[in-house]
């Protein structure tokens, strides 16, 4: 592997990530005035599904069998209409500080499903990573219950952040062998659309009574930061990632969005830090870092096999 290939793949997954972690606060800002968070997972879902069957004519088409065209859509349901309407919307409720340190947890959940569905190994250490993982973010919905306003928490919002991370961690596991048969652009164009098709039907009466005039100019470009960078442009840098870094070093990354995100949110005055937020990371920090760190299946039968 060539240096300059490594190093662009590493600033891929740091970009793609630390815009990641802005799009909790300035996601949060842009619906604090007058874009609810259905007309917010409308935009997204609708204008990354647009940018992506534009950017599909730029590339060889590939053709998907009537099986695999549903099976799309059943992954559509996971990856993207769960997540990110339970994301979007937990968000509208709770503080970007939570919603991005919930956010980390989703190694957690793939690793438990991983072991059931994919017949991954659990270890001790997993398992030690679990348990600390999900005391931090016990902590951290219990903090939430106490709360009296959203700058500290909702617990409400943190659940349906929570789900939102076990939805995409059931996707990554229902749906590994799919997603690797067709290209990136090929999976993204299909889940966007079902996803669109899905989530309108519900949403449409959002969009319309969006008071347009009263919105600020400022909320429209947050919106379209989290439509255009988040949505978008970070899929295409993770995509490239994927294909050089090992998933351990990938995963490592997804430090930086709670990192990246607690910084702004300070700074904008969208969130109060507390003590127990500093728990809470250290714990849930801790947990995935030994998920990630623990042997896969095919490093223990790689292993075996030397």
């Amino acid at each position: 592997m060539q240096l300059s290939t490594a190093l662009l793949a590493h600033l891929s997954m740091f970009f793609a990530c630390a815009f990641w972690g802005l799009m909790a606060p300035l996601g949060k800002d842009a619906m604090s005035h007058g874009i609810d968070g259905m007309a917010m997972v409308s935009f997204r879902v609708a204008g990354a599904m647009s940018l992506f069957w534009t950017t599909s004519l730029f590339f060889k088409q590939e053709r998907v069998p009537l099986k695999d065209f549903l099976l799309l859509g059943c992954a559509g349901v996971f990856g993207l209409v769960c997540n990110q309407c339970c994301f979007t919307i937990g968000l509208s409720l709770t503080s970007p500080v939570n919603a991005s340190i919930v956010t980390t947890g989703m190694p957690i959940f793939a690793m438990i499903l991983s072991a059931i569905i994919l017949k991954e190994p659990l270890t001790g250490k997993k398992a030690l990573g679990v348990l600390m993982g999900c005391s931090g973010a016990l902590i951290l919905i219990l903090t939430s219950v106490a709360a009296a306003n959203n700058r500290v928490g909702d617990i409400r919002g943190d659940l349906l952040c929570l789900t939102a991370q076990f939805s995409y961690a059931l996707y990554l596991s229902l749906f590994n062998k799919l997603v690797k048969r067709y290209s990136v652009i090929t999976v993204n164009r299909w889940m966007f659309l079902w996803a669109t098709l899905l989530i309108l039907p519900f949403s449409y009466t959002h969009i319309l009574s969006i008071p347009w005039a009263d919105v600020p100019i400022k909320s429209w470009f947050e919106t379209g930061y989290v439509v255009v960078v988040c949505t978008f442009v970070c899929y295409l840098l993770i995509m490239f990632a994927q294909k050089i870094l090992r998933p351990t070093v990938v995963s490592i990354y997804n430090y930086v969005q709670p990192l990246v995100s607690v910084i702004v949110s300070l700074l904008l005055g969208l969130a109060s830090l507390q003590w127990t937020h500093a728990l809470a990371v250290a714990l849930v920090f801790s947990g995935v870092w030994l998920v990630v760190k623990s042997k896969s299946k095919n490093d223990i039968e790689k292993a075996k096999q030397s």
